[in-house]
């Protein structure tokens, strides 16, 4: 597939630069999303879930 070394290597250096920008680029749009709110379907706060030790 590839002639030599030096076509590989700078198709992988190429693969990898490219995965490095998607995934800052990733990131970058994360952190500029608001966080949702932890809130329920009409907008109040969820009530704390029951655990196995409160139903006792």
């Amino acid at each position: 597939m590839f002639g030599n070394d030096v076509d590989f290597l700078l198709s992988l250096h190429r693969t990898h630069a490219a995965e490095l920008r998607a995934e800052a680029a990733a990131e970058r749009l994360a952190r500029a999303l608001p966080r949702p709110a932890g809130r329920g379907w009409l907008g109040r706060r969820r009530p704390a879930g029951r655990t196995a030790d409160a139903r006792r």
